[in-house]
């Protein structure tokens, strides 16, 4: 945060770039992300111009530290709010995203749709997990909005054709 924006190397974005990159060493060593949020701009812009007007890191480094503890509580409340990930879920994840992106892109209609969902897990899971299967990419279907699309790989091209036909 104190190298890339007083070095300039890039023609723009420097202060973005290097928000970026100081998350790096906290992502590999597993700890909370940090975000400036809730930064008062007037803060951060103080922390920068005193790196670059008088080479000092001090107040640039307590906005870095007030930052991430706020970061910190931000995550963890986010992380309680949406729980452990499904195991399920995460097994099948592929094959969710590969069976969705199938309906969608078949422009399937709601019938034709679970015809394929339970010939697809017929193929993909094997025993009791056949029926959650078709279950959770069934849930999945009916969440479905332009939203959340990306995740399956759907252009909203793609999702518009589809939807006009599902409801």
């Amino acid at each position: 945060m104190v190298h890339l924006p007083y070095l300039q190397p890039f023609e723009d974005v420097n202060k973005r770039v290097s928000r970026l990159a100081a998350n790096i060493p906290l992502i590999r060593a597993n700890f909370c992300p940090l975000s400036f949020v809730d930064v008062p701009e007037q803060d951060y812009t103080h922390g920068i111009l005193g790196v670059y007007e008088l080479t000092r890191v001090e107040l640039l480094r307590d906005v870095f530290v007030w930052a991430y503890e706020r970061s910190c509580a931000r995550y963890s409340a986010v992380r309680q709010s949406l729980g452990e990930p499904d195991p399920f879920r995460l097994r099948y994840r592929q094959e969710l995203a590969d069976m969705v992106a199938a309906v969608v892109r078949g422009r399937l209609d709601k019938k034709s749709a679970g015809s394929l969902i339970q010939r697809l897990a017929f193929e993909k899971a094997k025993g009791s997990d056949r029926n959650r299967l078709i279950e959770v990419a069934e849930t999945e279907l009916m969440a479905l909005h332009e939203g959340n699309i990306a995740r399956y790989r759907l252009r909203p091209s793609e999702y518009q054709a589809w939807h006009a036909i599902w409801h």
